[in-house]
């Protein structure tokens, strides 16, 4: 038989055969949809984000002008041809999240509401570019140092923070840069810098700190414009040492420049320097004239903490093309005296435009300051990163932030 031909070559006997069990397709069914059900609650439990784990910004959405709208549908009038504002509100609406660059996911989709405003949060903050960047360092024996890049960028433009203000501030209001200095020394003061003071006021760094590198990232990373305090002779040296490496009138032009690409090479990152201390080298043209040119090369700018009455700094700094300025103000030049000196650090600036404050990072420093610094917006004072008062003109950026 031809059934027997089939079965006889397997070594199976027709007359031993079971008819085989059939599983029910509703089973199949249930059990399958039993399986994407706890794939997907397993899914949600352990990423508890329908974007998938995408970078995302929360937004404020706030109705507006609901009652007008209502309105209007009731009682449209003589130009209910044209387009209403709530018709107007989405097309602007759609083509701001269109072109803003912001990903907006709505929970079980949807597209743009009418009549709605969406407010990025302030705290996005303001973000200074990456440090180090390649083509603003060279290496040397000591480490990186900053120079001019091969397209002619600048460390002082690069690593520089834009002018964040509100958008209701005047164009010609007061202007004030404050830059607290002696960072990194201590790691306790330093941290309560970074994390107290507005992101407006530039951190100056002693280059002798540990994890130098790391706290100027961190204090960048935040906001903070960053320089670099060179240690350099004073009246009374050696009775007054500033540190090792200082830069010495006695000292050659080649040993103050090798003193100084050590001292630039503490750390990245930093748009400028300042003196510390130094009323000696300051005073001496022979001898500051070539730290002066070497800054300038090197792309960076200059600020002199106003300490000393004899110091040559903006004159030298003039004839070697560096752009540089003097501070207005030490505002904690006696620990008894910072509220006074912040109120002529303002006056200056109203009378001015223009003021610029230094201060160490003591802790009354730092909490008064800080005062100071977070109620100049109200006061109609714009804080400006320190790069904007060396040179530059036009803010770089206008808008809002905490």
């Amino acid at each position: 038989m031809a059934g027997d031909d089939l079965y006889d070559p397997l070594g199976l006997d027709r007359g031993s055969r079971r008819p085989g069990r059939r599983i029910p397709v509703r089973l199949i069914f249930i059990v399958c949809l039993g399986l994407t059900l706890l794939s997907s609650f397993m899914l949600l439990r352990l990423f508890g984000d329908p974007s998938g784990g995408e970078p995302q910004a929360v937004a404020a959405i706030t109705p507006e002008k609901l009652a007008e709208t209502s309105a209007q549908k009731a009682d449209p009038g003589p130009s209910a041809n044209k387009d209403t504002p709530a018709q107007t509100m989405v097309e602007d609406a759609t083509d701001l999240e269109q072109k803003s660059g912001v990903k907006v996911v709505r929970w079980g989709g949807g597209t743009t509401p009418g009549a709605t405003i969406i407010e990025v949060p302030r705290a996005l903050g303001v973000a200074l570019a990456p440090a180090p960047d390649r083509r603003l360092v060279e290496q040397s024996r000591y480490g990186l140092l900053p120079r001019v890049g091969a397209d002619g960028a600048r460390p002082a433009d690069v690593y520089a923070r834009p002018v964040v203000t509100a958008a209701a501030m005047k164009a010609n209001a007061p202007r004030i840069a404050l830059v607290v200095g002696a960072l990194g020394l201590s790691q306790s003061a330093t941290e309560a810098a970074i994390a107290s003071l507005p992101r407006a006021v530039t951190l100056a760094f002693a280059p002798y700190g540990r994890n130098l590198e790391a706290s100027v990232s961190e204090a960048r990373a935040q906001g903070h414009e960053a320089i670099l305090q060179l240690p350099m002779e004073p009246i009374d040296y050696p009775q007054t040492n500033p540190g090792p490496h200082m830069l010495l009138s006695s000292a050659s032009a080649a040993e103050n420049t090798d003193n100084l690409h050590w001292l630039m090479s503490r750390f990245t990152g930093y748009t400028g320097v300042a003196n510390f201390l130094g009323a000696k080298l300051t005073a001496d043209s022979a001898a500051f004239s070539p730290v002066l040119r070497e800054i300038a090369e090197r792309g960076l700018i200059y600020v002199d903490d106003g300490s000393s009455a004899q110091s040559l700094a903006l004159t030298l700094a003039a004839e070697s093309g560096l752009a540089a300025t003097k501070a207005d103000v030490i505002i904690d030049a006696t620990p008894d005296g910072i509220d006074a000196a912040l109120i002529k650090l303002e006056a200056i600036a109203r009378d001015k435009g223009l003021a610029i404050g230094m201060a160490s990072a003591l802790p009354a420093s730092l909490e008064k300051i800080g005062r100071f610094a977070r109620a100049a917006e109200a006061d109609g004072l714009v804080l400006i990163p320190l790069s904007v008062a060396v040179g530059k003109t036009a803010p770089a950026l206008v808008t809002s932030e905490p």
